[in-house]
């Protein structure tokens, strides 16, 4: 690796007409927006291409959700006035803003010699803005400050950038013990652009709050990423040594591995040496080479230093790999990631219910083979087994994104049971140690109690509180990670869906004791049989239920949240006894309450510790862990024994 290091270190020549840089930004301040405008401008797209608001979020999830899951790359080709007549290829990395999908971050980062920190101009930097910035600043790579969405009616333009500063200078004071050659000086010097994404402007002069730039395109922005991002450095001399920051497939071509090269040449029909994860050389033949224009992936012949490629012809490639040269092969360290926080059990439906949807994927082979893919492409996941063969225990950074796993295996055809999400604990100095978060709540004046409460409940401790003078209030916690399981949809309902919260990791704490997830004890189907309107009307006053009339449930299947705090097994498929009498007062069913439909993450935040989540393409419903009733009641009471 020193070798590896030198080799770098010694880079001489540079490439003037590339730059690489990635957008990092907290969820929601505008990312996908600012390149969607970025790609506009520079006339990226062939004129008879229909461009769609937020292109780079490709998948159907992240289209539903708004937010960016998969860290994607785009090529912009600059030839304005800051470019001296030449063109200049950028190189854009849209990362996603939220903590669960760090490890795509961290890949990302790893391709980039610089990053635009973009911040929202009314909510400031947030946890996640501070977690992409660390691993930034880690990594040596310049930051240009993006302040972003001026023309909001709260924008607070000024107070925003002094915070940014803060948070750099913060950062840099904390990474001064683990990064001893990390410049002050250089952190604190950095460029700010302010921008309306939407409309697509930006300026280095600060327009007014909730005024929009007063430059009419993105020029300034493009200026700054010319001068203030280094352009790819690299040795002349230097053997090929290209790095596997990301994979992707394609229907013809098989595996597609994505490349950035740091020294050498690639070029298609190549045979190159494949330095493979467990420290294996194996030769290998370059059988296509792709570059990226706009959004499109175009065959090439060669690429050169500096630039982020695909390769195909390569199947068991993997993420952190090296090609490099044959002859004197000299491999890159390994992409490293923080360790997982959240785990969750995954396994085969074992419900009554199961196999009853048309072309299902229910076996255990299916599941594990599904599993073993999302590795592959997914650094920050690790799968472990467990006691039970059709059942693997997933641990990934955060409780997103296992049920962003899960729900694309449901789309995917699969059935599953999921267990209630766990935290992954470690032992330190012989004492239980458990995940801590950071986490950051923007509410109304009026909701300040409310969190208060739900925050100390779930064993968090107040570390700062900060009122802005604009009626909200902005509170920061220390909370174990497993008190913000299910903590989400209780925190919008007691805010009325007002509050902003987020964290990121902060570490590791003592065990805090045990936390209560939930008042409500559930109502437990206790026979097989089809749901009537007669039973749910009875039944309606001990809770809210999640099923509707006519569904099918099973003995142990959850149908609903009871008032009262312990479980109650109900009889939801009771019919109305018929007679020949005509009944001057026939049922009402304008009565009934209409029941919740969950969603799966509000299934998983539901769940308790003896029940879990029965997953199919078609239906989501939540189960005792043990059907039977005499069953459960037994274990209950040899758990209280012991």
């Amino acid at each position: 690796m020193s070798e590896t290091t030198t080799n770098i270190a010694a880079a001489t020549a540079s490439r003037s007409d590339l730059r690489n840089v990635a957008i990092v930004a907290h969820v929601d301040h505008g990312k996908t927006t600012l390149v969607d405008a970025m790609l506009k401008q520079t006339n990226s797209f062939a004129e008879h291409n229909h461009l769609e608001d937020r292109v780079m979020d490709s998948g159907d999830l992240e289209r539903e959700k708004g937010i960016t899951i998969l860290a994607k790359n785009t090529t912009v080709a600059y030839n304005g006035p800051s470019s001296n007549g030449e063109t200049i290829t950028i190189n854009v990395i849209d990362t996603p803003g939220h903590a669960d999908f760090g490890g795509e971050v961290e890949r990302g980062l790893s391709m980039v010699d610089g990053v635009v920190l973009l911040v929202d101009a009314s909510e400031g930097p947030l946890p996640q803005t501070r977690f992409v910035l660390r691993k930034a600043l880690a990594a040596h790579l310049p930051v240009i400050l993006l302040v972003n969405k001026t023309d909001r009616p709260d924008a607070r333009i000024e107070e925003v950038v002094h915070e940014s500063m803060d948070l750099l200078l913060g950062l840099a004071s904390d990474l001064a013990d683990e990064v001893p050659d990390l410049d002050l000086d250089k952190v604190l010097e950095v460029p700010v652009v302010y921008a309306a994404a939407k409309v697509g402007r930006a300026s280095l002069e600060q327009p007014a709050d909730g005024a929009a730039p007063d430059n009419e395109n993105l020029e300034p922005l493009f200026k700054t990423i010319i001068e203030h991002i280094p352009a790819p450095t690299y040795n002349p001399e230097g053997v090929l040594q290209a790095h596997v920051t990301n994979l992707d497939a394609s229907p013809f071509l098989g595996r597609l591995a994505l490349l950035r090269i740091y020294n050498g040449t690639l070029r298609k029909g190549q045979t190159v040496a494949w330095a493979r994860a467990n420290g294996e050389l194996k030769n290998v033949k370059i059988t296509e080479l792709l570059a990226t224009k706009a959004l499109d992936r175009v065959p090439a012949e060669s690429a050169g230093p500096g630039e982020i490629v695909a390769v195909a012809g390569i199947e068991e490639i993997t993420i952190g790999e090296t090609l490099t040269d044959v002859e004197n092969p000299q491999p890159l360290p390994l992409i490293t990631v923080d360790d997982p926080a959240i785990s969750m059990t995954i396994g085969i439906n074992t419900s009554p219910l199961a196999g009853k949807v048309k072309g299902a994927k229910v076996t255990a082979r299916q599941v594990k083979d599904r599993l073993d893919k999302e590795l592959i492409g997914n650094v920050s996941i690790k799968v472990l087994p467990t006691e039970r063969p059709d059942a693997w225990e997933v641990q990934g950074r955060g409780e997103l994104a296992l049920a962003i796993l899960v729900e694309q295996m449901r789309r995917e055809g699969f059935e599953l049971t999921v267990g209630k999400p766990q935290v992954v604990t470690r032992t330190i100095d012989g004492k239980l140690n458990e995940p801590m978060e950071h986490m950051t709540i923007d509410v109304p004046e009026e909701y300040l109690g409310a969190v208060t409460q739900l925050m100390a409940a779930r064993k968090g401790r107040m570390t700062n509180m900060a009122n802005h003078g604009t009626g909200w209030c902005r509170m920061e916690f220390i909370v174990p990670a497993r008190g913000l399981i299910g903590f989400r949809t209780k925190f919008l309902t007691d805010t009325r869906g007002a509050g902003i919260a987020s964290s990121i990791s902060e570490g590791y704490e003592p065990w805090a004791g045990p936390i209560e997830y939930r008042t409500n004890g559930s109502m437990v189907a206790d026979r097989a049989g089809v749901v009537t309107p007669f039973a749910m009307i009875n039944l309606q006053e001990r809770g809210s239920f999640f099923v509707k009339p006519t569904s099918e449930v099973y003995e142990g299947m959850i149908v609903g949240e009871n008032s009262r705090a312990d479980d109650m097994d109900v009889n939801i498929t009771k019919e109305k006894k018929l007679t020949n009498m005509r009944a001057a007062s026939s049922d009402s069913f304008e009565n009934l309450t209409p029941p919740r439909e969950l969603t799966l993450e509000e299934s998983l935040e539901f769940a308790r510790e003896d029940e879990c989540v029965e997953v199919t393409p078609e239906d989501i419903r939540i189960r005792k862990v043990i059907l039977d009733a005499n069953e459960r009641a037994k274990a209950t009471r040899a758990r209280a024994k012991a």
